[in-house]
């Protein structure tokens, strides 16, 4: 227990040294675009990191035994939408030389849609974000923070107070190089976690390879059932969409890719970054059958949630004693390397979208903290209403708070620049959209037996575009002019 702790603390203090080392030279600019001096590779693979956070680390594993390896159906999914982020956004922005990307919003179709589109990035992140973090704190408060009488609002605390030392100052610049520190360490953990795994169970790397070949948990694709949430092409579209959305229209994700010298160093890391995460998943997933497997054989009793089952093995010595050390640094590092960079987003978005004020250090500051104070009230509150699987909630709050900006964004990408929707309606769309979503989604399971999974990402986007185009019609065609 004590070695864990340890070891958390000493991570914390080589992330400050890196943030000290990397920030000596940023002004208060360099928070929001990192100088635009960053190197590609160091930008695809901080990247890898951070869209694999605590979620990727605990419930993909877990999320075997509930759905077997069809979460590898997203995966190639998501290979698509990074190219299109990549030849179609990326231009756009570099194009326009954007810090915050919903400045295309404001220069496309004014104010209301500018500012309707940055709350929308604000409202899902803080909630992704949250969510992601929450895992995170839940497991260490359990493995650690409990058996020294730590209250799991106070450990939730403590670890955003270790994020805002290093990120306050240095910001985006900063984050790119924690953020591969973060990978590695991340990385390094699953790997060392599965050699545990693998020396418990006297296997080597081929007889792991054919468990998991001959295993019942090896299905990937579900190409029968089109009803079922994991049909491979409500998985598949949904990979691409998700991307699009969370990565491509996403001000955390882009804000990173901004600091790359040229569009063409951001379109390879974007490229690289999209074919890196198949193998990654692949790992986990193969990492998760073998769980399974393990627990099996042994006769243990299965915890009640899927997101319990890595941390029970790590945690119960099932591994042997190394197990939770790497398990405990993982999922630290799982927790910073998505948590730092989307708190540098918010702050940004607020301070260059809503105060329109992005060289005010001092709001700057102060805003930094307000968010750092939000996402703890979202993880107490999450923690008092999660019923589901954490990657689950992410994905279904991402297909209800990112669908307006997929429309939106579509909708000035796609149609031609003098086809404008009506700036008063636009907040009212894409409120609406999400809304009718949800009903949608209930009544579907209810009256028709058709369960909507992610793909209501895109039926969101496409009402809020739908909404958009009639709200246009009506601001050329206004009702007085039929009356006279």
């Amino acid at each position: 227990m004590l070695a864990s702790v340890s070891i958390i603390l000493v991570y914390f203090l080589l992330l400050a040294v890196v943030a000290r080392f990397t920030t000596r030279h940023d002004d208060n600019t360099d928070f929001f675009c990192g100088g635009r001096r960053s190197p590609w590779w160091a930008v695809a693979f901080g990247m890898l990191g951070a869209s694999l956070s605590g979620v990727t680390f605990v419930s993909v594993p877990g999320m075997v035994g509930t759905s077997d390896m069809t979460y590898m159906q997203m995966c190639l999914g998501f290979v698509p939408g990074y190219i299109l982020v990549a030849f179609v956004l990326l231009p756009v922005y570099y194009r326009m030389g954007l810090t915050s990307i919903y400045t295309y919003l404001d220069v496309r179709f004014g104010l209301t849609a500018y500012r309707t589109g940055a709350s929308f990035f604000l409202l899902s992140k803080l909630l992704g974000a949250s969510v992601r973090l929450y895992l995170v704190c839940l497991i260490l408060q359990r493995l650690l923070f409990d058996a020294i009488g730590l209250p799991f609002w106070l450990s939730a605390a403590f670890i955003l107070l270790m994020i805002w030392l290093y990120t306050h100052r240095g910001g985006i610049g900063t984050i790119v190089w924690t953020d591969c520190l973060q990978t590695v360490v991340l990385l390094t953990a699953v790997i060392l976690i599965l050699a545990a795994l693998l020396n418990a169970e006297g296997w080597g790397i081929r007889e792991a390879v054919h468990q998991v070949k001959a295993s019942p948990f090896s299905r990937i694709f579900e190409l029968s059932d089109m009803y079922s949430r994991q049909y491979f092409w409500k998985q598949f579209l949904s990979g691409a969409f998700i991307v699009i959305v969370m990565t491509g229209l996403d001000q955390d994700m882009m804000q990173k890719n901004l600091t790359c010298r040229t569009l063409r160093e951001s379109q390879k890391n974007m490229i690289v970054n999209g074919l890196l995460y198949i193998p990654v998943n692949l790992l986990f997933l193969g990492l998760g059958v073998l769980m399974y497997l393990f627990i099996s054989h042994h006769g243990i009793a299965m915890p009640v949630s899927t997101d319990e089952v890595l941390p029970m093995l790590c945690a119960n010595g099932y591994l042997g004693q190394g197990a939770l050390l790497f398990f405990t640094l993982g999922i630290a590092s799982a927790a910073l390397s998505s948590a730092d960079s989307a708190l540098t987003a918010l702050t940004t978005s607020t301070c260059v979208d809503l105060f329109r004020r992005p060289a005010d250090e001092k709001l700057r500051r102060r805003v930094h903290i307000l968010m750092c104070l939000l996402v703890l009230l979202v993880i107490l509150a999450f923690r008092a209403l999660n019923s589901t699987s954490v990657i689950d909630a992410v994905y279904t709050i991402a297909s209800y708070t990112y669908g307006p900006l997929l429309g939106i964004f579509a909708f000035g990408l796609l149609l031609p620049k003098h086809v404008k929707p009506a700036p008063c309606a636009i907040p009212v769309i894409c409120i609406l959209a999400p809304l009718l979503c949800y009903f949608l989604s209930v009544y579907s399971s209810t009256y028709w037996n058709y369960h909507f999974s992610y793909e209501l990402l895109l039926l969101n986007g496409s009402l809020t575009v739908l909404g958009l185009w009639l709200s246009h019609f009506k601001s050329i065609y206004p009702l007085n002019t039929f009356h006279s």
